[in-house]
């Protein structure tokens, strides 16, 4: 079986983006219209094929930022798109850092 590839080599082979999407009251959905939300992205995710991978959202009061891995931004406006998903800023991730990265 083949090792995974570590993050720096994915982040080498398939850009990271972060996607804000504005949705006014987002943070009030319950639990069960959060999951039809996340259903309706894995269908959309899955007709795409495995080059467009979603990684995980973060929910606030009125906006959603996703965190995606595809070969450019046109698969995550593409996405969005497919899913009836506002976009209101895509970017790039260009780095990573955590509290490790204070360690000499």
């Amino acid at each position: 079986m083949k090792d995974q590839p570590s993050n720096q080599e994915r982040r080498t082979t398939m850009p990271k983006y972060v996607i804000e999407r504005e949705l006014p009251g987002v943070g009030k959905l319950s639990a069960e219209e959060l999951r039809g939300i996340s259903q309706k992205s894995c269908e959309v995710l899955q007709e795409m094929g495995p080059q467009i991978q979603w990684n995980e959202s973060f929910v606030t009061d009125d906006k959603v930022y996703c965190v995606y891995i595809a070969p450019n931004e046109e698969a995550v406006r593409e996405h969005a798109q497919k899913g009836e998903f506002p976009v209101n800023r895509i970017s790039e991730v260009k780095s990573v850092i955590d509290p490790t990265t204070a360690e000499t």
